[in-house]
């Protein structure tokens, strides 16, 4: 059976340095209980990561550190993860290890680690100062930009392959080419974009004042694209843009939000416990722990397939019929809160802003398609 999956190992839990006021996972310190460690301890370790290469069917074995912070782990325990890695990985597989930071706590030695193992890190950072520590912040509430444009250039420094992760939020969606040129000015070649969805009421739909309006982030997005479409193809990657272009060339979604099922990208916490997905860490998606069953185990059971398979078997008709549907499949079930227009419920709190981009790239990808259908010809 082939496995196609990506675990959010969180080794430090929601513990951070920092007190960004939009994070979703900073409330999950106790979803671990009261008794669990700080740390994944080392037994632990050496368990999942053996599980993990077991149940992996590619080629390339990546492991996904996540957090809170996961450099508060300390660089002495990536260093013991990466030697159990190599311990247990079978002739002829690949290592790969991808680790999400906020960059702060990054140094010298640790970018030099990083680049030695081919670590690809990503790291947040959300345009200009005055963009960035809106929320961004310190427990005390202070400016963290400084800090993370340290941390970004010593990426830079030591080469090692990173992408910038921005937020996009009520408070930078109307500076979409001031942040785009800011991340070009830091000589970036690979952006993703987060929407900021927050809700209050999802019987309602209400949502909190800092999530990005709908129609603001599908302009927000278009203006983004004009720019790149007229500077940047070749240059710089941007993921939403990879992911539509993959519609000219008949290829699947690699982005687990626009799948037409998702349940391959569940989180592992620092006691054992697996969840079914990173924004569906609570006690009714807990799968399993790693103690009890395997990782392959709970990826194939019924409670994780079903969990996947819903994302398509509850999308609104008024998603069904529409033109752009196989760019964007619903988008992630945890938007799915308000009312399509003939009032069926389950429609994403999104889809103004995703339809109103997609529609407005659909010209340049079905000129893509032509150009690739010309050159199959030859």
């Amino acid at each position: 059976m082939e496995r196609e999956f990506q675990i959010f190992v969180k080794p430090v839990g929601a513990a951070c340095n920092l007190r960004c006021t939009y994070c979703y996972y900073l409330d999950k310190h106790n979803i671990t209980g009261s008794h669990a460690p700080a740390l994944i301890p080392d037994d632990l370790l050496e368990r999942y990561i053996i599980q993990h290469i077991e149940a992996t069917t590619d080629q390339t074995v990546m492991f996904s550190w996540h957090g809170g912070e996961p450099l508060l782990a300390g660089i002495e325990f990536f260093r013991k993860a990466v030697k159990i890695q190599r311990k247990y990985l079978p002739p002829g597989k690949y290592l790969l290890n991808g680790i999400q930071t906020n960059g702060t706590l990054l140094d010298d030695e640790f970018c030099r680690f990083m680049a030695s193992e081919g670590f690809i890190a990503g790291i947040s950072i959300d345009g200009t100062a005055n963009l960035h520590n809106r929320y961004r912040v310190s427990p005390q509430g202070e400016s963290s930009f400084e800090r993370v444009l340290r941390g970004h250039e010593l990426l830079k420094k030591h080469d090692v392959m990173y992408e910038i992760l921005c937020v996009v939020s009520d408070h930078n969606q109307d500076h979409p080419l001031e942040v785009y040129n800011f991340f070009k000015k830091l000589e970036a070649k690979y952006i993703t974009f987060l929407p900021l969805v927050i809700p209050l009421n999802l019987s309602t739909g209400e949502v909190a004042p800092d999530s990005v309006d709908p129609a603001a982030f599908g302009d927000f997005m278009i203006n983004i694209f004009e720019e790149w479409k007229g500077k940047d193809i070749g240059r710089i990657k941007i993921q939403i843009f990879e992911e539509s272009l993959r519609a000219a060339f008949n290829q699947d979604h690699t982005l687990c939000i626009f799948k037409v099922n998702c349940g391959g990208v569940p989180v592992i916490e620092r006691n054992g416990d697996f969840f079914s997905c990173d924004h569906y860490v609570n006690s009714s998606h807990l799968l399993g722990n790693i103690i009890g069953s395997t990782v392959a185990e709970m990826l194939d059971s019924a409670e994780q397939k079903a969990f996947g398979v819903s994302k398509s078997e509850t999308l609104p008709r008024y998603c069904r019929t529409c033109k752009v549907l196989n760019m964007c499949n619903g988008e992630c079930p945890k938007n799915r809160f308000i009312r399509a227009p003939d009032g069926e419920a389950g429609l994403n709190y999104l889809c103004e802003g995703y339809k109103k981009f997609f529609t407005h790239c659909l010209p340049f990808i079905e000129a893509i398609k032509m150009v690739n259908k010309g050159a199959k010809k030859i």
